[in-house]
């Protein structure tokens, strides 16, 4: 990097803006007057987004890397500094305590039991023992089932599992009763996946939960989410099931402990069975807010014992039982065969009856992980497998004969010949390269449309789609799309007969912002032999919501991998392309396209920053402010969004905030969906709501009730709001208490979003480089490559 100090004109220092300081590691963006989106949410919200870096509500499953706490996400709507509240609930409140407690639901059968002679009880136990014994024999001889090598508690959990697919609730005997039927296979998703707007609750809903939550003590402003979180009957459920309250967005254990204590006085008990059910799926929802698609079996547990559930597995149980949670069997390595029958076990005198033994004798079983996820974020996962199984699997239309794709590879060069070629003969391609390779997917594209095929290219944002149309040749330019309007028929093609997108040929750009719903929606519109290809920068943050699909394709080789070698040009090229591979280079800038502002305190970064963006950049480097667009990792701390954009409106547009605190002439980003961030500017506010101009002169009216949570002043944003979109100028805000948020895809997306000048107000020290060099990106826990691997071979391409 270029260390070329920026010095701007002498101006008096006007006192920065500072609020309380905030390392933005696991703090929490909530609204504490309405406990809004709390400390789970990772950035990928956008405008209505959580922090950047991961919350604390969920952190503790990131211990071993395999948590909650990741750089990217889909937290809910809100703001604040992280002390969310429930009423006049602590955020440090203790979980529920057992005094005065009376047995919770479900205690009643165990109570039951416990009235039993100890003559009954052991005869109970003999007959289960040798029907167990009995089992074991006769499995012997058969072929294995996926599961039964497993013993103790993973064995447990998996035949609560099998009991619910058979509609039996597990019991205390559930674990020794016969094994249930196989699975049933799941009905083919609808081919026409489109999005329905949620309705809104029936007033009726709303009023008879805001007087349960006044029971309580929680502030009613929550009856809406909490009423269309659990339906027409949410108030009787509430009531009866407290901890409910945990499916409203920003609700953490200890206040919804605290709510349950209100409410159900001394039959409130520590070991209730609805608050382990309750925060398992909490979890299990942060994991998701953390880009996890499921949770291996001891993180999950940890994380539960951590929350001051007494018994874990019972939790995990229940949850499964009441299916809140499903539990998966995956072999570790998917490609090793499976035992042949009599070779699972060499020990002859083995009876099943000593547990702790059970494995001794026994040879070549597959290793595996249990994992627990939400079905939602499980069933798309597997949705999507078997639509890229289905599409690679087919063959191609007669859309041309693979000598016409071949001479089309022979007009072409390097890496452009290559994905031609690849198309040609395959169902499913992955391209890889920065920003200057897009022009090889434009010449896919124009190739295609001059071939007579129906070949379409969306990208996630409007900015992306507008710059790739103008790589396109005019007749290609009208055929490209964003991901969401071809989805939801706004955009596109349209459908054909039989409900799935009418192409040959679709491109989709930025892949890595794809999450496993938003590409099994994808993937199941298109119809079978259509060919898919998905590019994208590989070194850029994952998908605000969770998976990571590129990625996991990537890895998985299950298709033709093109990499581009078309390189980003310029010194910003150079610097970005060394980031992607660790090494954090000192370029030379000539035309201070890199400039490096270095600071001692937040303070002086705030200061820095309006002072770069309203005075040094339009005068040095010819980039007007609203082409300049701020940086930073978080929304909190002295240094965050927040803090910056409180200072950038009283330098640019100062006013007293009339219409829910903007006025017009303010930039702001918007976020129409959670993951999704568009930057704009207000026009005005009127009875219908507030009127934004977006990028690309798309205007947008958002309905006065949804400003607080879908709208924030935008001249400061994130890098996960930022990415897939480019400016002329950008200055990256580097404060010193943001150094434990850097790794090297935060840094690279960063930098990486300017097209003419960088600016870097450097206050991390060494902690840059070292995150360059040192910080991968933070794992998720997928399923995707285990789910593929049976169903298409793995590729050298």
């Amino acid at each position: 990097m270029s260390t070329q100090p920026e010095t701007p004109a002498p101006t008096e220092e006007p006192a920065p803006v500072t609020p309380t300081p905030r390392t933005p590691g696991p703090g929490a963006d909530v609204r504490g007057d309405t406990g809004g989106a709390g400390g789970a949410g990772a950035e990928g919200a956008g405008a209505g987004g959580g922090t950047e870096d991961a919350g604390d509500s969920a952190g503790e499953l990131a211990e071993d890397g395999s948590g909650a706490g990741s750089d990217a996400g889909g937290a809910p709507a809100g703001e604040g500094d992280g002390e969310g509240s429930v009423g006049d609930l602590a955020a440090g409140d203790a979980p529920v305590s057992g005094e005065g407690g009376v047995p919770a639901a479900g205690e009643g059968d165990a109570a039951g039991k416990a009235q039993l002679s100890e003559a009954a009880a052991e005869l109970a136990a003999q007959r289960v023992e040798r029907e167990r014994i009995a089992r074991r024999k006769a499995e012997r001889e058969q072929a294995i089932e996926a599961g039964t090598k497993l013993s103790g508690k993973a064995a447990d959990l998996l035949a609560a599992v099998r009991a619910v697919e058979s509609g039996q609730k597990p019991t205390a005997t559930v674990f020794a009763a016969p094994e249930p039927a196989p699975r049933p296979a799941a009905a083919e998703p609808a081919r026409v996946p489109r999005p329905t707007p949620a309705e809104a609750p029936a007033p009726g809903a709303v009023d008879s939960v805001r007087r349960v939550l006044g029971e309580g003590g929680a502030p009613d402003t929550l009856a809406p989410q909490v009423a269309a979180a659990l339906g027409e009957d949410a108030g009787e459920r509430l009531r009866a099931d407290p901890w409910l309250l945990l499916r409203v967005s920003g609700v953490r254990p200890e206040q919804a402990d605290g709510f349950a204590r209100a409410l159900l006085g001394a039959a409130c008990a520590p070991d209730d069975e609805r608050r382990g059910r309750a925060v398992t799926g909490w979890l299990l929802e942060q994991a998701a807010v953390a880009g996890h698609t499921v949770l291996e079996m001891p993180t999950l547990l940890a994380a539960l014992g951590r929350q001051g559930v007494p018994d874990p597995e019972e939790a995990v149980q229940n949850a499964v039982a009441e299916a809140e949670a499903l539990v998966f069997e995956d072999a570790l390595d998917p490609t090793a065969p499976r035992p042949a029958p009599g070779q699972e076990s060499t020990n002859e005198n083995d009876d099943g009856d000593n547990d702790e033994g059970e494995g001794e004798g026994e040879g070549e079983e597959r290793p595996v992980r249990v994992l627990v996820g939400l079905e939602r974020y499980a069933l798309a996962e597997e949705s999507l497998a078997d639509g890229l199984a289905r599409l690679i699997n087919s063959v191609p239309k007669g859309d041309g004969s693979a000598d016409a794709w071949e001479r089309a590879a022979d007009s072409a060069r390097g890496s452009a010949a290559e994905l031609l070629r690849a198309v040609g003969t395959g169902a499913l391609v992955l391209h890889t390269g920065g920003e200057a390779s897009l022009v090889e997917p434009a010449t896919l594209l124009r190739t295609a449309t001059g071939a007579g095929l129906r070949a379409w290219a969306a990208a996630h944002t409007d900015a992306g789609r507008d710059r790739f149309a103008r790589l396109l040749a005019d007749d290609a330019a009208a055929s490209v799309a964003t991901v969401a309007g071809l989805l939801t028929g706004a955009e596109g093609p349209g459908r054909d007969a039989d409900g799935a997108l009418a192409l040959d040929l679709l491109v989709v750009l930025d892949a890595p912002q794809l999450d496993v719903e938003g590409a099994a929606l994808l993937v199941e519109s298109l119809p079978d032999g259509a060919r898919l290809v998905l590019a994208g920068d590989p070194g850029v943050l994952w998908s605000a919501g969770p998976g990571r699909v590129f990625a996991d394709l990537l890895a998985a080789r299950v298709c033709p991998q093109i990499s581009s070698r078309v390189p980003d040009p310029g010194p910003l090229g150079e610097l970005v392309s060394g980031i992607g591979v660790g090494e954090l280079n000192q370029v030379d800038a000539p035309g201070k396209e890199v400039v490096i502002v270095p600071v001692r305190d937040a303070g002086e970064a705030v200061h820095r920053t309006v002072q770069l963006v309203a005075d040094s950049v339009p005068r040095a480097i010819g980039v007007p402010t609203e082409e300049t667009q701020v940086i930073t990792p978080g929304h909190g701390g002295a240094a965050g969004t927040r803090a910056l954009n409180a200072a950038l409106k009283e330098r640019l547009n100062p006013g007293p905030g009339r219409f829910g605190g903007f006025d017009p002439g303010d930039r702001v980003a918007h976020s129409p969906a959670p993951g999704r961030t568009v930057t704009g500017t207000v026009v005005k506010a009127d009875a219908e709501g507030l009127h934004l101009t977006c990028a690309g002169g798309a205007t947008v009216v958002v309905a006065k009730e949804r400003v607080e949570r879908d709208v924030r002043h935008g001249w400061a944003i994130t890098a996960h709001q930022a990415a897939g979109a480019r400016w002329p100028a950008v200055v990256v805000v580097l404060p010193g208490d943001a150094a434990q948020a850097l790794n090297r895809p935060w840094v690279y997306t960063a930098f990486g979003r300017a097209e003419r000048h960088l600016s870097v107000v450097h206050g991390v020290e060494q902690a840059l480089a070292r995150a360059v060099g040192e910080v991968p990106a933070k794992p998720r826990t997928t399923r995707l490559p285990v789910l593929l691997a049976p169903q298409v071979p793995a590729t050298v391409g």
